[in-house]
């Protein structure tokens, strides 16, 4: 797991907010490729075809959790990101819940918690819930320009988008990343 990339330039004065102006790396949004899907408020959980973990950041200095799984450090940041197990996460109560709740068998892949207790609830579920990633809900964005973008983002009530390059990358945009999103 890899961080994704934000799809625009953060503003270097603000950096909550994000530039009309596309991140190198994500221009592949922009030229039409690849696939627009929901991004869920929640917390990211993996299933490795054996254990389930959490998504877990490090600041830098901090020591990192027992059996951390470090992927990728961020450059500017110095946080390192990666994943714990998820009996030792804060969300392991809540994940157990949502677990318990389905009986069925997983699939190897990423899979957002959501519920009452996770992030504020901003998806509304009334318990907790595990959604598999690779089926959130897919959008046709013919244009991905900065304002369609945010126009698309603001007009609706979601975290923001995840694209899908056919090759495994990805861009990610959140409705907050816009001023007065």
């Amino acid at each position: 797991m890899q961080k994704i990339p934000t799809l625009f330039v953060r503003d270097p004065d603000d950096r909550a907010h994000v530039l009309p102006e596309v991140n190198p790396e994500c221009q592949w949004v922009l030229d039409g490729e690849g696939v627009a899907t929901r991004k869920y408020d929640g917390t990211c959980v993996m299933f490795d075809g054996r254990d389930w973990l959490a998504r877990r950041e490090v600041k830098a200095g901090k020591a990192a959790p027992p059996g951390f799984r470090p992927v990728q450090v961020d450059v500017v940041t110095g946080k390192a990101v990666g994943w714990e197990w998820m009996g030792q996460s804060p969300f392991a109560k809540f994940f157990d819940e949502a677990w318990r709740s389905v009986g069925c068998t997983w699939k190897i892949g990423t899979y957002e918690l959501c519920g009452p207790k996770v992030q504020g609830n901003p998806e509304n579920y009334d318990r907790h819930t595990l959604v598999e990633h690779r089926t959130a809900d897919r959008f046709d964005l013919p244009d991905r320009s900065f304002d369609a973008l945010r126009r698309w983002l603001l007009a609706n009530d979601y975290e923001g988008l995840v694209f899908h390059h056919p090759d495994g990358r990805m861009a990610k945009i959140k409705r907050r990343d816009f001023a007065g999103g």
